[in-house]
């Protein structure tokens, strides 16, 4: 049966890197605690979406030119700096009474089409302050021992600032000395017939020619 259901609040205290997972993966420690020590939970199907709040820290000079493709100028912050979405993941929370631990696992992409992975790579030190939104049921024990289920509450949240440097070590990790770019694919084929007609070995070089020759004309 539904009913209202116990006060179950969760808090992130800790990220790491996930090693040799199939994707970039970051790992939350995720801590959820009932209302009162003796409450029994069967399970929690939790959900739950991250939010990058990007108004929540200071920039450096540096960093503001870093972002300009995602605020626009420095000058125009005060109205264009806004929160972004960054992803949504889900777990499992498996039996547990009082309070249990878990980790949340979080895919990572490296696409720089993605508001996220701009901002990132655009933060160069300190913390990126991230908020947990938390959606889900709660199977839980009822009066009597029956088996009931109720909703998690919309309000509930956590936040949490992620060292930056952990993030830039989950992508050194899995893409070293590597950046991923998406190119319309007849952008690509001209960029092809370049690499081509002149016999450039690698991409790199045939990216490193194209910036020489645009670099050459804003000389001239």
């Amino acid at each position: 049966m539904i009913g209202r259901g116990p006060d179950v609040t969760f808090t992130v205290d800790e990220a790491s890197v996930v090693p040799f997972a199939a994707v970039p993966m970051l790992a939350f420690r995720l801590k959820a605690k009932a209302s009162t020590p003796e409450q029994q939970i069967h399970s929690i199907a939790l959900r739950c979406q991250i939010q990058i709040e990007a108004p929540r820290r200071e920039y450096s000079a540096e960093e503001r030119a870093r972002l300009i493709d995602l605020f626009g100028e420095p000058d125009r912050w005060s109205q264009t700096l806004r929160g972004l979405l960054w992803t949504h993941a889900s777990a499992v929370v498996p039996r547990f009474t009082g309070g249990t631990e878990i980790e949340l696992q979080v895919p990572c992409t490296f696409d720089f089409n993605v508001g996220a992975t701009k901002y990132f790579y655009g933060v160069s030190g300190g913390h990126v302050p991230l908020c947990f939104l938390f959606s889900g049921t709660v199977f839980y024990e009822g009066e009597n021992g029956v088996l009931q289920v109720a909703p998690i509450s919309w309000e509930k949240e956590a936040r949490f600032r992620l060292p930056q440097d952990v993030w830039r070590s989950l992508i050194d990790a899995y893409y070293p000395n590597t950046a991923w770019l998406v190119l319309r694919r007849d952008v690509f084929d001209r960029l092809y017939q370049l690499k081509l007609r002149d016999g450039i070995p690698t991409w790199d070089e045939t990216i490193e020619r194209v910036l020489a020759t645009a670099g050459e004309r804003v000389s001239s």
